[in-house]
């Protein structure tokens, strides 16, 4: 790449086409992080074409790898959790190694927001089917987190961006009232415009709540040695853990 950020370039692969959190990883980055998007156009949503996903994200991999960014994130969390965990991470280590710059999942990702806010008995709300949301669940399962319920909102994986944040904001304290146990809640998925629930579900719950957007920013943060909290989209920002 002829022209370097100044704190840091990170590369993404964007798993859809559709726009919304591209949007919104750029608003909340600190400014100096360079940004270079890939997409690879999954349409349906179905465990098979997540399933069918990986060599295609190693091809987006090898050209950000030929821009020498300094961070890859390939965005799209059910392709690697069909992996389990660890099966994710043996995929992880060998394209760190293969192309020697670091990288991190979705997924991955997740779980050390998860993690760093000490959350162990989770409610996942989400806009997936059942056969997604159960290979999610078992991927938390897998890396040490419980999940109380993975509530899944019935609507056509094209059309999550037109979910209102009220509309996800009932949904998710709806599930976590039936688990006063829990103490964290998983806005799973990137798809639908769920940044302006979080403040309030932490506000009225007493929980911390961990959302794909805010916890790349975090996480690309962490790994370019950058730390410039962001108020308003949730604990994990605001403190930076």
């Amino acid at each position: 790449m002829a022209f370097k950020s100044w704190r840091g370039d990170v590369g993404i692969i964007k798993p859809t086409l559709r726009p919304g959190s591209l949007e919104e990883f750029i608003r909340l980055i600190p400014e100096g992080i360079g940004v270079v998007p890939l997409f690879l156009g999954i349409t349906r949503g179905t465990v098979d074409e997540f399933t069918e996903a990986i060599n295609a994200y190693e091809t987006k991999i090898a050209e950000l790898a030929e821009l020498e960014v300094d961070l890859i994130h390939p965005e799209g969390a059910p392709p690697f959790m069909i992996q389990g965990y660890a099966g994710e991470q043996r995929i992880i280590d060998g394209w760190e190694t293969k192309y020697g710059i670091p990288m991190v999942t979705s997924g991955q990702v997740q779980v050390e927001a998860l993690k760093s806010l000490y959350v162990k008995k989770v409610v996942v709300s989400s806009y997936s089917n059942e056969g997604t949301n159960a290979i999610v669940s078992s991927y938390l399962e897998e890396a040490g987190i419980h999940v109380l319920e993975n509530a899944g909102i019935s609507v056509p994986f094209d059309q999550a961006g037109n979910l209102s944040q009220h509309q996800v904001y009932a949904h998710t304290k709806q599930a976590v009232l039936r688990h006063p146990e829990a103490d964290g809640i998983l806005l799973f998925g990137s798809g639908w415009r769920s940044l302006g629930a979080i403040e309030l579900l932490e506000q009225d719950l007493d929980i911390p709540v961990i959302h794909p957007v805010p916890a790349r920013v975090w996480a690309v943060q962490k790994r370019l040695r950058v730390n410039e909290p962001v108020s308003g989209f949730g604990q994990l920002l605001a403190e930076m853990p």
